[in-house]
């Protein structure tokens, strides 16, 4: 799979230099920045760690680069890692508390799923700063691109790939670490990960943290990709059930099945859009949730998976 990963690395790379239409490379930076959040999801989600609130995480890692910009002029190659600290940290306060307390399975999972509605909710509050429901956009700088981090497509595709290889070496080394086999045990049972001397809190806080970092990077790099930040797309249950559906679909037990479920999910939402374009607004949502559905019932390793068994 490292091969592969490596071999597909240096494809996606050199694309841009044989002159691939925007329309592509658009399809391509979307898939990466999505593939980036659906793997930082799947490295927790592959423990028995089902979070339905990365919608949040993303939401303050984006508006927190955007505010910084508007309205303090702090450039967002340095409000992007400050937002991502935020998003790590308020992972850290929903986390932490929930185990120590032993809060495990489906109720976690609504309690991320809480998380994710309140921070939309506080977005939308806020509007005054935030535009509310109406969105905001990041204060153009033609003049000074590189510092306003808006780089066009083609400058945007190699920042995707570069993200995107940090993803997948983490994910690499997570899945070669001692951690890895210590999560495995206590998705197992964690008295008796416990017994033997594991740390099961210290052990769940840092895969929770590296996820929400990953899951934050990924969707505020695409909010600044875009440069249009809304809350409907930002935070709350849309965008975390997007993020569960794009992992599930394409695997979350291996390292390139997340990159696989965010190109089916991108094609998905474009063939949607082309469909129904402003006939159907709750199309995605009923989409991603009838076949979140029948790929647990039917495919629960994914797309890749299911390649990796016919093998």
């Amino acid at each position: 799979m490292i091969r592969a990963a490596i071999a597909l690395l240096a494809v996606l790379a050199a694309l841009p230099l044989f002159g691939l239409p925007e329309y592509f490379l658009h399809l391509g930076i979307a898939t990466m920045l999505s593939a980036v959040a659906c793997t930082g999801w799947a490295m927790m989600g592959r423990f028995g760690l089902v979070s339905f609130g990365h919608g949040a995480f993303i939401g303050i890692a984006a508006y927190t680069m955007a505010l910084l910009w508007n309205y303090a002029g702090l450039t967002p190659w340095i409000g992007l890692p400050a937002g991502v600290a935020l998003g790590m940290a308020a992972a850290a306060l929903l986390a932490y508390p929930c185990f120590r307390l032993r809060v495990v399975g489906h109720y976690f999972a609504l309690v991320t799923l809480a998380a994710g509605e309140i921070v939309r909710i506080l977005i939308v509050a806020l509007r005054n700063i935030t535009g509310g429901s109406l969105g905001m956009t990041p204060r153009l700088s033609p003049d000074n691109a590189l510092a306003a981090m808006q780089l066009g497509k083609h400058g945007f595709w190699w920042l995707a790939v570069l993200v995107w290889a940090f993803a997948l070496l983490t994910w690499w080394w997570i899945d070669r670490s001692m951690s890895a086999r210590a999560l495995t045990a206590i998705s197992e049972d964690e008295d008796a990960a416990a017994s033997i001397g594991i740390r099961v809190t210290r052990e769940k806080m840092m895969i929770t943290l590296i996820s929400a970092g990953f899951a934050a990077l990924g969707g505020a790099l695409g909010a600044q990709y875009r440069l249009y930040l809304n809350p409907e797309s930002l935070a709350g249950i849309g965008i975390s059930l997007q993020i569960v559906f794009g992992a599930l679909a394409g695997g979350m037990y291996s390292m390139l099945g997340p990159t696989v479920g965010a190109a089916f999910t991108i094609a998905l939402e474009e063939t949607l859009r082309v469909s129904f374009g402003t006939a159907f607004i709750g199309a995605a949502p009923l989409v991603y949730g009838v076949l979140l559905v029948l790929f647990i019932l039917f495919l629960p390793r994914g797309i890749v998976g299911w390649f990796e068994r016919r093998r």
